[in-house]
């Protein structure tokens, strides 16, 4: 087995120190970090991603190799630097004002930078201006917005509103997602995707970042 098939068997396994250890092994043999990247981190999250959609595997499977990718990205970060390697696109994500649940949205972040997108997570409880005002300092083309009480879901449509209102929405699109959150619900305030579950989301930011 090559050194990048096993960090890829190690990060689907959830093993941090093997990610660690194997990914420092493949720049002293040589490759590239674009290639370690790309074949082996990524390349094991999209696994991830693709069992947890197929529910072969649970959310703690997801926290593991999401912990193992991070330590082979903590050996790589600077030579990815170096080597200005740019992500696949930037995503702004949060959970809506007057909303403090974050797993969800939390777990939607991991899965974007496995597939490797820029998150920036405003966290929760987040304000519509914040969301906007994010995404345009930073260059990002998605918000992803998350809501778990329907109480909060309006606040979505003021997102939205937002990024049309500042003529953004030709390069800033937005997705929302939540247990109370329906695709009939999306398609009236006017969002651009709806994710129903946290694979899916990820599935739709490709879609809107490829479009």
């Amino acid at each position: 087995m090559s050194v990048l098939a096993e960090i890829k068997d190690g990060l689907v396994c959830g093993d941090d120190e093997r990610v660690s250890e194997l990914t420092q092994q493949a720049i002293e043999q040589g490759l590239s970090p674009q290639e370690i990247l790309s074949e082996s981190l990524i390349g094991g999250m999209t696994i991830v991603g693709e069992r947890f959609k197929e529910h072969e595997i649970f959310l703690p499977d997801v926290l593991l190799a999401a912990k193992a990718m991070h330590a082979g990205m903590e050996v790589l970060r600077p030579l990815l630097i170096d080597a200005g390697i740019p992500s696949i696109g930037k995503v702004v994500l949060g959970s809506v004002q007057g909303d403090l649940h974050d797993i969800g949205k939390n777990l939607v972040g991991i899965l974007l930078k496995g597939a490797g997108f820029e998150v920036i997570d405003l966290g929760n409880d987040v304000a519509p201006q914040s969301f906007v005002d994010a995404a345009k300092e930073r260059g990002a083309s998605v918000i992803g917005m998350s809501a778990l009480l329907t109480t909060t879901m309006p606040t979505m449509a003021k997102v939205v509103d937002l990024v049309k209102e500042r003529k953004l929405d030709s390069r800033i699109k937005t997705i929302v997602g939540g247990a109370p959150v329906s695709e009939m619900f999306a398609r009236e305030i006017g969002a651009d995707a709806y994710g129903f579950d946290a694979a899916n989301a990820v599935d739709r930011v490709k879609s809107l970042t490829t479009a």
